[in-house]
C-alpha cells in the first residue's frame, strides 16, 4: 500500500539496498542489465556474497519493468553468476569471479610484502593500539553528542570547537603547566597537520635537533624552509648555538628528546626563550610524550616560561591513538590570525564528533585515568626490557628510560647496519639511530637502535623480547 501519495513503486524502492549500474543502449534491457551485472561482478565492484536488491527494487530504480529483472537475476543464476535461496534473497556467487593467474612479476611483488611480515612492532612511534579504551570513549561520545547544540552540525570553526579548546586550556594548565586560553588554541588534524601549519607561517631558517623524525624536518623544507641541526647531549639540544645558525625559529623535544632520550636541561630551556625573546624568534615545543615519565618528577612544558614567543603542539597520538588524527597548537597571541590564515575559513580536517567526544572525554576525568593505566603499563614493559637485556645482552647499553615509550640501545661501532637487518629477518620492525641523523649534523654519528615498547601487546612483549635479544650483536 502507498502512503500519502507515494505509488506502490516508490514504496517498494525505499527497502533494500542501493547498486549502482549503467545500462548500455546495445540489447534488449534485460541483456543490458545482465552484462551490467557481470562486469560488476568480474570487475570486483560486486564481490562473491554480496547480497543483491530485491528485483522489484531494483527495477524501481531503473525505470524497468520487474519481470526484466527477475528474469535477468534467473539466467544469472542459471550460468552461475548468482545464487538464489527462498527466503535469503540473490546473492553473488561465492566462485563466480575466478582468480586470474598472475604473471611473474605480480607474484614477486605479492610475496615480497609477505617475506617482510612483521611479528613484532618495535617501532618507536607506535603506542599499544590494543590499549583504546573503547568502552570509556563510547560513553564520552554518547554523552557529547546527546549534548552537542544544533550548530555543532553546521561548517566547523577552523579554531576547533569551543568545547574542545575549553577543555584542552583546562587539561594543559593543570597536567603540563601551559599558559593559554581557548581563542589561542587551534585543533589540528594530528601534529604533523600542525607542522606542515607552522611551515606556511614561518619564514627562513628553522633550527632543530640534530637526531629527530626525518619526516618532521621533511614537512619543514616541503613549505620551503631551511633547516640547520643543533648539537644533543645527554642534556638534550645545545641551545646555546642559537645565537650562531641565524635562524627565526627552532623545534625542540624538551621533555624528552627524540629519539636519544632525556629532558632538556633547566639552562638550556631558559636558553632557548632568551633567545626567542632577543630575536623575535619563535620556540616550537613538540611535547610528543610529555604524560610518560617514570623516573623523575614530572617536566613542565617549555610554553610556560613565554606563552609569547612559544607554540606548543601536542597530539593524542601517543596518549590514546594515532588513528583519532586530534592535535592542537596553543599559539603565541600574534600568530592566531596568521595560523587560521593558513588553514582555511572553515573546518576541512577533524571530525566534529571526535572533538566533541574528546572534549568530554578531558572533563569527565577519563583521559586522566587512561594516562595513568597505561603509564603504569608502558613503565612495566620499560622495566621488562631493562631486565631482559641486562640478563641476556649485558654489553649493550640501555638509555632514554626515565620517560616516554621508547629505549635507546647501544651498539658496538660498525654493527648497527647488521643489527637492523637481522632484526628484519626475524620480523622485528625497528629502527636504528643512523635512520634519524640529521643529514648536515657535524655530530659525531652514535650507533645504536631506538625501541619502541609501547606498540607490542602485553601477551606478546616476552616473545618480542627474545626475538630482540637474538639480533643483537654478540658481547665482543
Amino acid at each position: 500500500m502507498a502512503y500519502r501519495g507515494v505509488s506502490s513503486g516508490e514504496a517498494e524502492a525505499s527497502v533494500g539496498t542501493d547498486l549502482h549500474l549503467e545500462l548500455s543502449g546495445r540489447g534488449s534491457r534485460r541483456e543490458q542489465l545482465m552484462l551490467a551485472l557481470r562486469e560488476a561482478i568480474t570487475s570486483g565492484r560486486l564481490a562473491p556474497g554480496t547480497r543483491l536488491p530485491p528485483y522489484r527494487t531494483l527495477a524501481v530504480d531503473l525505470g524497468i519493468a520487474r519481470n526484466t529483472v527477475g528474469e535477468a537475476y534467473a539466467e544469472l543464476v542459471a550460468e552461475g553468476w548468482l545464487t538464489a535461496r527462498q527466503g535469503s534473497g540473490t546473492h553473488v556467487a561465492s566462485r563466480a569471479t575466478p582468480l586470474p593467474t598472475p604473471a611473474a612479476g605480480d607474484r614477486a611483488r605479492r610475496s615480497a610484502p609477505e617475506a617482510r611480515q612483521v611479528a613484532y612492532d618495535f617501532m618507536p612511534t607506535s603506542p599499544d593500539a590494543s590499549a583504546f579504551p573503547r568502552s570509556a570513549w563510547l560513553r564520552s561520545a554518547r554523552r557529547a553528542l546527546n549534548d552537542a547544540p544544533g550548530d555543532a552540525f553546521g561548517v566547523g570553526d577552523p579554531r576547533g570547537r569551543v568545547e574542545l579548546r575549553t577543555a584542552l586550556t583546562e587539561y594543559l594548565a593543570r597536567a603540563r603547566g601551559v599558559r593559554t586560553a581557548p581563542h589561542r588554541i587551534v585543533v589540528c588534524a594530528g601534529f604533523a597537520h600542525a607542522l606542515r601549519i607552522l611551515g606556511e607561517v614561518l619564514e627562513g631558517t628553522v633550527a632543530v635537533e640534530s637526531y629527530g623524525l626525518a619526516f618532521h624536518r621533511s614537512l619543514l623544507t616541503g613549505a620551503g624552509l631551511r633547516t640547520v641541526p643543533l648539537t644533543v647531549d645527554a642534556d638534550g639540544a645545545r641551545t646555546a648555538e642559537l645565537g650562531a645558525v641565524g635562524a627565526g625559529a627552532v623545534l625542540l623535544t624538551p621533555a624528552h628528546q627524540f629519539p636519544t632520550g632525556g629532558p632538556l636541561r633547566p639552562e638550556r630551556r631558559t636558553a632557548a626563550v632568551d633567545w626567542a625573546r632577543a630575536t623575535g624568534a619563535m620556540v616550537l615545543e613538540d611535547d610528543y610524550d610529555g604524560e610518560f615519565r617514570y623516573d623523575r618528577e614530572p617536566v613542565g612544558a617549555v610554553q610556560g616560561l613565554d606563552p609569547d614567543r612559544v607554540v606548543y603542539l601536542g597530539s593524542t597520538s601517543k596518549s590514546l591513538s594515532p588513528a583519532l588524527r586530534l592535535g592542537w597548537l596553543a599559539l603565541p597571541e600574534s600568530l592566531v590570525d596568521d595560523v587560521l590564515a593558513v588553514k582555511g575559513v572553515r573546518e576541512m580536517w577533524t571530525g566534529v564528533g571526535d572533538q566533541l567526544t574528546l572534549a568530554d572525554f578531558l572533563a569527565c576525568g577519563a583521559y586522566d585515568r587512561h594516562v595513568r593505566l597505561m603509564r603504569r603499563t608502558y613503565r612495566r614493559r620499560r622495566d621488562r626490557l631493562v631486565a631482559v637485556l641486562a640478563e641476556r645482552a649485558p654489553h649493550i647499553g640501555v638509555g632514554g628510560i626515565a620517560a616516554g615509550l621508547h629505549a635507546v640501545l647501544d651498539l658496538p661501532p660498525g654493527t648497527e647496519r647488521d643489527t637492523v637487518r637481522a632484526a628484519g629477518r626475524l620480523g622485528l620492525a625497528l629502527e636504528g639511530l643512523g635512520a634519524f641523523r640529521h643529514p648536515d649534523s657535524a655530530m659525531e654519528p652514535r650507533e645504536g637502535l631506538v625501541i619502541g615498547f609501547g606498540a607490542p601487546p602485553d601477551h606478546a612483549f616476552n616473545g618480542a623480547l627474545q626475538a630482540l635479544c637474538t639480533a643483537l650483536p654478540p658481547a665482543p
